[in-house]
């Protein structure tokens, strides 16, 4: 399972859309007056990024 590189990939997006969790939340919790906006862009990412790692996850379900 582990040598599949669809595993890997799969791996990669699933922890790109942590590192923008915690990317956002840090810019949350710092605060300030352009920190909305930003914070709300970075979170549209995430989402975008979640898309693609829960398709990512089914590809590699159904190859399985």
């Amino acid at each position: 399972m582990m040598s599949s590189p669809l595993f890997w990939v799969t791996a990669a997006a699933v922890l790109l859309v942590l590192a923008i969790l915690i990317y956002g939340i840090m810019g949350f919790a710092k605060g300030g007056a352009d920190s909305g906006k930003k914070a709300n862009k970075v979170m549209q990412w995430r989402i975008i990024a979640q898309f693609v790692a829960v398709l990512l996850i089914l590809l590699f379900v159904f190859v399985r």
